[in-house]
């Protein structure tokens, strides 16, 4: 089915978004697990796998549509130095993904692709659940600070 050429050319943005969320995230995941953050590492790595699902339903998509799905193209990583500094970074990049689903979606009822509105609903619905995950973690070092946090964060 020939799709909507501007909702292609977004849904390849949006593509290009989730690739860049996999790689950030997989080297804060990989980061904390060298400094033996064992929990934050799973925590990390789970999300960047929910990003790679998000990237393949992409892919699928767009194929359908008829388009080409362009995986060469990532966007601008921000790698934190530190626990605090990835969750705040990979925080914004929620933010942004949110707002970036939420005009996508919108498009999709413009153009009247029901479809694939639908899809970007189930995925803006994960990127919800990350962002009040990070926003969970980020209460929990004001609460209690940095050193009692990542004290609960090492596995034995």
């Amino acid at each position: 089915m020939k799709g909507n050429e501007k909702l292609i050319d977004v849904l390849n943005s949006l593509l290009a978004d989730e690739l860049t969320a996999i790689s950030q995230y997989m080297v804060h995941s990989e980061m904390c697990k060298n400094w033996g953050y064992e929990a934050l590492h799973e925590l990390i790595e789970k999300r960047a796998i929910d990003e790679m699902k998000h990237a393949e339903k992409l892919i699928g998509r767009v194929l359908f549509l008829e388009g080409v799905p362009v995986v060469s193209k990532l966007k601008r990583m921000t790698i934190g130095k530190d626990v605090q500094e990835q969750l705040q970074y990979d925080r914004e990049a929620e933010v942004g993904a949110i707002q970036a689903y939420n005009d996508a979606i919108q498009l999709a009822g413009e153009v009247k692709d029901n479809v694939t509105k639908h899809l970007l609903e189930e995925i803006l619905l994960d990127e919800d659940r990350h962002i009040d995950e990070m926003e969970t973690l980020l209460d929990q070092i004001k609460q209690m600070g940095i050193q009692l946090f990542l004290s609960l964060q090492v596995k034995e």
